[in-house]
């Protein structure tokens, strides 16, 4: 029976009659167990047909997840179930229905980095100044409009910048239309227009979906809640899985008023709350729950625990960020010599920037750890030049993919030369690869400039030509060599020349690996391949990581969980930010934010703040966080040093992790760092154990550091 390892409230929604479902999951209580079972209810037990489902999830991992097991639990593929992320089903509605949506069956997607590029060219077309129109900012502009579903023509006229703004948007539109691609926000809005103008569209999947559920619906926007609505029609199942407690990324568009209308707009939907958490102690949850619990307008719940009530919350009060850093690298070393490995512990900060410090004093101790949110491996640079040449094989149309690849590897083809296209490009209004065809039948280039270019257009089209029936790894390996990537990557000396040739092996397992699995009969397999390659970039899921300490932002965190985790800058202006001190909406999704590092901890958790810390330039004190204040006092264990406190000493748990100054430095100096190497001594000050030197590294710069770490 699929229910008897479910709790009374899991099992209640599991269950649930067909209608509309609000479930309220708090965090830790299981959501992703229960919506994998209310799938296999729904088949089983309710005879709902795979092919009626709709589930959408935030990540492709756990949308292969959520099938895989349900696969397992019922020993029956569920491959005709439409289950996915919103931009993953939007682009398998679009490339079933690209002539309804005025695409081109060989639409290729931008990813970010493209669209920035892109959108950077229009500007520069435009003869628009980039630092009155940065492209950035013309960027967030166009995505924030298309996530509130307003077409360039809809967008509300306020003065001569937005004015600009919507004429950007609109050159960008075209440009986009002129190369045969598509951004990621569109793909859901080209989804949601063409089901809005589209009645027998529209009415074929309603039909269809009858069950639909949707995981972490507090971080939709208004355009994927406007989709999900057309998609559920008025006669459809519903259930929606969110907690508003969790909902932290109003900054980029998500609305908690949906979560908070859905009732509203689905009549009759039932509400059930998943309370009971598994993952962390009872301390832990009621810290929690007196924090959340100063937010007003929450659907309301409390997260309980049948585990024990576990070790109070360790709050420090740090001198400065170097104390609050070496206090926390030496609650680590305890921490590893006991039960814990490094990878059972996370550091978690509000602003990247204070990362550095801490950084270096893991540096200084010798502990392994990693950053989470370094570019993963569809955005790095090798990969995405690889994927161009695809793409332009696939899609001459393709600007950003020509752009990027012209002179890559180096072959001649300089700015003035590119620039002579783009204008021509404009001027006949085709695409880039049209305008140098054009150019080169006219002999408008130097002789140079024209066999550089000619051998560009005959080694795209014999590459086209050659790989023609060839199976999808074999493509992408002769791409990589006949275009010289290799080559090129080879020729880059040491670890990083060595790293970037790897990746592009990779890039052949992984077309290998995909060729494995089913394609859409509808795309070729390098079309599949090159969106599959365009939707993993979008996905923002942290990766499991060998043994080292785990250091991230609180967004980053959402999802995850440790055994032990250190929230770092418990302090006001910083956490809370200071652009939320005057805003009660902000402080709100600050307060939110909160609660979400609180419950990533399992077992252990510390909370930090420095009394003294530079920010923007100066040192300036601060209070502790008002977050630390809305945790019952005898929740929380305060330790604070008030002896002598050194700025840069590590404070430590035993004598033995104190280093020993190694007396003074001089300017000029040759000395040796372990981590960083070979030196030059800029400057000294301070003396005896609180002596800090700059010095000057070959490999990574300038460092100012504790005496005691060099010799």
């Amino acid at each position: 029976m699929i229910l008897n390892s479910l709790n009374p409230a899991q099992q209640e929604a599991v269950v649930a009659p067909l209608g509309h479902q609000l479930v309220l999951a708090g965090a830790g209580s299981g959501k992703t167990r229960v919506l994998i079972y209310r799938i296999a209810w729904l088949i089983e037990h309710e005879h709902i047909s795979p092919f009626n489902i709709l589930a959408v999830t935030f990540t492709n991992k756990a949308a292969n997840e959520m099938r895989t097991r349900v696969e397992s639990m019922l020993n029956v593929p569920v491959k005709s179930m439409w289950i996915g992320t919103f931009h993953g089903l939007s682009h398998r509605f679009l490339r079933a229905h690209w002539q309804e949506a005025g695409l081109p069956q060989a639409f290729q997607i931008l990813d970010s980095d493209d669209q920035f590029r892109l959108i950077r060219r229009v500007i520069h077309a435009m003869n628009l100044d980039e630092e009155r129109f940065p492209p950035k900012e013309a960027q967030w502009f166009i995505n924030a409009q298309k996530e509130e579903a307003r077409e360039p023509h809809q967008v509300e006229l306020r003065d001569f910048t937005a004015q600009t703004l919507i004429q950007i948007y609109q050159a960008y539109q075209e440009a986009c239309q002129r190369a045969g691609v598509i951004d990621f926000t569109d793909l859901l809005l080209k989804t949601y227009k063409l089901l809005l103008s589209n009645d027998t569209l529209r009415q074929h999947y309603q039909e269809r979906f009858r069950c639909l559920l949707v995981d972490e619906f507090q971080d939709t926007n208004t355009l994927q809640y406007s989709w999900l609505k057309l998609f559920a029609g008025e006669n459809n199942s519903i259930m929606i899985v969110g907690d508003d407690d969790q909902s932290i990324y109003g900054w980029r568009g998500a609305r908690i008023e949906n979560i908070q209308r859905f009732s509203k707009d689905f009549p009759g939907a039932n509400i059930i709350r998943l309370e009971q958490n598994y993952r962390s102690t009872g301390t832990i949850l009621k810290a929690a729950n007196a924090l959340i619990s100063q937010n007003s307008g929450r659907l309301g719940k409390n997260l309980w625990t049948e585990d024990q009530e576990g070790e109070l919350i360790t709050s420090y009060a740090a001198f400065n960020e170097t104390d609050e850093a070496f206090f926390i690298v030496n609650r680590i070393r305890d921490l590893r010599q006991g039960e814990f490995a490094l990878r059972d512990m996370a550091i978690l900060y509000r602003s990247n920037a204070q990362s550095r410090v801490i950084e270096e004093a893991l540096m200084q101790f010798g502990i392994p750890y990693r950053v989470y949110g370094g570019l993963r491996y569809f955005d790095r640079a090798e990969i995405k030049d690889a994927l161009a040449y695809l793409r332009i094989i696939a899609n001459r149309h393709d600007d950003p993919a020509f752009e990027r690849i012209i002179n890559t590897p180096t072959r001649g083809i300089g700015d003035k030369t590119v620039n002579a296209i783009r204008e021509q490009a404009k001027t006949a209004n085709q695409p880039l690869w049209y305008a140098l065809i054009t150019l080169l039948e006219k002999k408008f280039f130097s002789a140079r400039a024209d066999s550089a270019l000619a051998n560009f257009v005959n080694l795209i089209n014999a590459m086209d030509e050659k790989t023609v029936g060839m199976d999808l790894h074999k493509q992408v390996e002769y791409v990589l060599y006949s275009s010289g990537l290799i080559e090129h990557y080879r020729k880059e000396k040491g670890e990083k020349g060595l790293t970037r040739l790897e990746n592009l092996e990779e890039l052949v397992n992984a077309a290998h690996q995909f060729s494995q699995e089913a394609v859409p009969d509808e795309m070729s397999p390098l079309a599949a391949f090159l969106a599959y390659a365009a939707l993993e970039s979008k996905d923002d899921q942290a990766e499991a990581y060998d043994d080292s300490v785990q250091l991230m932002t609180l967004h980053s965190a959402k999802g995850l969980e440790f055994p032990v985790v250190f929230l770092a800058g418990c302090e006001e202006e910083l956490f809370p930010h200071y652009l939320s001190m005057n805003d009660p909406k902000a402080m709100e999704e600050e307060r939110r934010l909160c609660y979400v590092g609180v419950t990533r901890a399992m077992k252990k958790l510390f909370m930090t703040y420095a009394e003294l810390r530079r920010m923007h330039g100066k040192e300036a004190y601060h209070r502790p966080s008002r977050f630390l204040r809305e945790i019952p006092v005898e929740l929380v264990d305060e330790v604070r040093f008030r002896t002598k406190v050194s700025r840069v000493q590590p404070v430590a748990s035993t004598p033995a992790y104190k280093p020993q100054a190694q007396g003074r430095f001089r300017i000029g100096q040759d000395v040796h760092h372990r981590v960083f190497g070979e030196g030059t001594v800029l400057d000294v000050e301070g003396d005896g154990d609180e002596m800090k030197v700059k010095v000057r590294f070959g490999s990574v710069g300038t460092k100012v550091l504790i005496a005691s770490y060099l010799t």
